[in-house]
């Protein structure tokens, strides 16, 4: 195992949190300028930024041929979202559940799973295919646009100063930067200590890529809740996902078709995505309505480390 390979995986980890930060704030800056809800800025701003790393690694695996690797990244991402990030958030602080939660993002997510589900049934993404995901991305922000409402967070939430719009631009725009190098350093080094213990395709996609391209999301939401911005927190995660199916998926799938060749990404571990995001709704209603709180959390997470020891051991 390589020294370099360690220091680059930390070096990617301590940029990755500084990018979160840098982009959160951000985003609250944005949305308090316009009055926009956090939430939205959660679902489209933040969520498209956190989902550039996913963007780059699938495109940068399929034209290298590992397609596999490409759907992979997203798939574990998006089990990665929900099973890890969101379980671990909701442990450390319960978060309530607004109404725009389970009336429009939840369904939304839903929908991209079962697309995602649609067109990898037949072990290939099309072109077209490609095309229509990322129409579908156009069509889900106008969507969420028109429909939005201001949540409870945006009543509570306090700011001393508000930055200029130039300062929130490029706040944005260094946030995002860093994001990327910092993914890009992580996942470099944690491929090269993966590849050390001669690690199969699917297992690095959905284990060592996924989860680092995943620390984006799990730093923003953890700066979100220490900052009690808690709205971003969960609107980020579930923008997230969608993204990371419409954009992601679609864009690299555009740019070149993806043939997958391990069946047991279409034979199970698309299961456990839909799994994941299927058991959020109930859990929004119970044992607490409209509370997802630590005895939630603990079980998400469990759900998520069993599946991770079953695919590995």
């Amino acid at each position: 195992m390589d020294i370099n390979s360690i220091c680059l995986l930390i070096a990617g980890l301590v940029v990755l949190v500084i990018g979160a930060d840098f982009l959160l704030k951000s985003a609250v800056s944005i949305s308090l300028k316009f009055k926009i809800p956090k939430l939205l800025i959660g679902l489209t701003v933040v969520s498209l930024a956190t989902s550039a790393p996913e963007l780059i690694i699938s495109i940068k695996s399929a034209l290298i041929g590992s397609p596999d690797l490409s759907v992979t990244n997203v798939l574990g991402s998006n089990i990665a979202n929900l099973g890890l990030v969101l379980g671990l958030t909701v442990l450390i602080s319960p978060i309530k559940i607004t109404k725009d939660i389970y009336k429009y993002d939840w369904p939304i997510m839903m929908f991209s799973a079962v697309s995602f589900f649609i067109v990898i049934s037949d072990k290939i993404i099309k072109n077209y295919e490609g095309i229509i995901l990322f129409t579908l991305l156009i069509l889900t922000v106008y969507f969420l646009i028109k429909n939005q409402h201001s949540s409870d967070e945006d009543i509570d939430f306090e700011v001393k100063t508000i930055k200029s719009m130039p300062q929130s631009i490029l706040l944005l725009l260094v946030g995002g930067i860093f994001l990327y190098l910092g993914s890009e350093w992580f996942v470099s080094g944690a491929i090269d200590i993966a590849n050390s213990f001669g690690i199969s395709e699917r297992i690095v996609g959905i284990t060592i890529v996924s989860i680092g391209t995943s620390i984006p999301e799990l730093a923003t939401s953890m700066v979100a809740l220490y900052k009690k911005e808690k709205g971003i927190s969960i609107g980020n995660l579930l923008g997230s996902n969608i993204f990371n199916v419409f954009a992601v998926l679609g864009i690299t799938a555009i740019i070149t078709p993806l043939s997958i060749s391990d069946l047991n990404i279409v034979n199970f571990d698309i299961y456990v995505m839909l799994f994941f995001s299927l058991i959020i709704f109930p859990l929004m209603f119970y044992p607490k309505k409209l509370l997802l709180g630590r005895l939630e959390g603990f079980l998400i997470l469990s759900f998520y480390f069993i599946y991770i020891y079953y695919i590995i051991k």
